[in-house]
């Protein structure tokens, strides 16, 4: 069963990691559904984030693996606000916010919140993430720390904020999917430090499989959204969130699904 939660955890991470409909949120609700909300379970979620990461670095490899002090100062000046507002209340958030209510609630507001930035269509002063300066990418930073609340979508606060500080959709999609390297490969490497005592050498496989699945479904992922946002906005994602976001709540209020946690 930990072979099969994992491989369905992989598969949501990947699909849902670069879309602004929260890739935490959604990994948060299946948990629930699978019975895999324990601290194994939200150990595991973070974990597998890096297999995403590896398919931005793969599609990327280019700009990655080239000497670039530009975009690594940027990536550098973005990583710091959330990685210092994580350090505070990551554990205070772990354990009041990774939950059906928190997250449902988090969905509708950020989906509202697209439907209104969305509506009004803005000039953008920066084309390509190779014209950001550090002040760009430090307002990005800023916009990411909203995505410490469970359901925020890490992906839709820095391309929505991003658009706001006069990003153009493409660049803010393509500095967004960059500034995920370092802010989710260094929180699920602090969290496996930190609980390493949870694991064994048994849970290697259920990794492996997490980790694959998750690189998969991401290099989908990333390849189709880079097409959709030259001719498409992201109402369609702002509605899915309320959507779904209202049927956890109603659901949890009758009591049709345990939420577990």
């Amino acid at each position: 069963m930990e072979i099969l939660n994992a491989l369905i955890l992989g598969l949501v991470e990947g699909l849902t990691e670069f879309l602004p409909i929260s890739s935490t949120g959604h990994l948060i609700l299946v948990s629930d559904l699978l019975g895999a909300n324990d601290e194994r379970g939200k150990v595991f979620d973070i974990a597998i984030q890096t297999g995403a990461i590896l398919a931005v670095i793969w599609e990327y490899r280019a700009r990655f693996f080239r000497v670039d002090p530009k975009l690594w100062l940027n990536l550098i000046v973005a990583f710091i606000p959330a990685a210092v507002l994580g350090l505070a209340f990551g554990s205070y958030i772990k354990a009041h916010l990774f939950s059906a209510v928190p997250v449902a609630s988090a969905f509708i507001v950020g989906g509202v919140i697209i439907l209104i930035v969305e509506r009004k269509q803005r000039p953008f002063q920066v084309d390509t993430t190779q014209a950001m300066t550090w002040l760009d990418a430090l307002k990005v930073g800023l916009a990411q720390c909203f995505a410490l609340i469970p359901g925020t979508s890490r992906s839709g606060a820095t391309i929505i904020g991003g658009m706001l500080f006069g990003l153009s959709r493409r660049a803010a999609t393509e500095f967004s999917f960059f500034l995920a390297v370092p802010t989710l490969l260094a929180a699920g490497a602090y969290d496996m430090w930190k609980n390493r005592a949870l694991f064994a050498a048994r849970d290697l496989p259920m990794f492996a499989v997490g980790l694959a699945a998750a690189f998969v479904s991401a290099f989908v992922v990333i390849r189709w959204l880079i097409r959709y946002v030259a001719t498409h906005d992201f109402r369609p994602f702002a509605w899915y969130r309320i959507v779904f976001g209202a049927a956890v709540l109603l659901t949890a209020y009758l009591g049709w699904v345990d939420w577990k946690a």
